[in-house]
């Protein structure tokens, strides 16, 4: 699967261990950055990550920063995208399952290595149901964004 991957300073440290987490379990990655603990402006990088996400609607998006709180504000508010903020198991699969999310965040500076590798899988070995009910909702969704100016 291809995985767009950004973070901002925050998020940085806790990166590279996801980046080599998801290469080795045969996944396609694609970096946004950031490339240091140099301050960033979240936005920029999340903006970058959704647009990659946007032009595949098989790649999954992962955020990272300090609480994961901002990117995934900044997600949601682009265009094709539903962002989900999880810091635990159920959340992870279940956003995908129901809501059919397409990029998660997750804060750096509340999950340690294992629980984002544990995070990271459960998201990606998602898939959207088939259930009318899970279908309806998420196109309702889209009528919700498309409503907006």
């Amino acid at each position: 699967m291809k995985v767009v991957v950004g973070a901002d300073h925050a998020g940085f440290p806790l990166k590279g261990t996801i980046v080599e987490h998801l290469e080795s379990m045969g996944h396609e990655v694609l970096d946004y950055g950031t490339f240091s603990e140099e301050p960033v402006d979240f936005p920029v990088i999340t903006k970058k990550v959704c647009d990659e996400v946007k032009k595949d609607e098989d790649a999954r998006g992962l955020m990272i920063c300090g609480t994961g709180v901002g990117a995934s504000i900044a997600a949601n508010k682009i265009k094709g995208i539903r962002a989900a903020l999880c810091h635990d198991i159920y959340s992870a699969h279940q956003c995908v399952e129901h809501d059919n999310v397409n990029v998660m965040a997750i804060g750096a500076q509340i999950v340690g290595d294992k629980l984002a590798q544990e995070l990271i899988d459960s998201y990606l070995q998602a898939r959207f149901s088939t259930a009318s009910e899970f279908r309806r909702r998420v196109q309702m969704l889209s009528e919700l964004e498309n409503e907006q100016k």
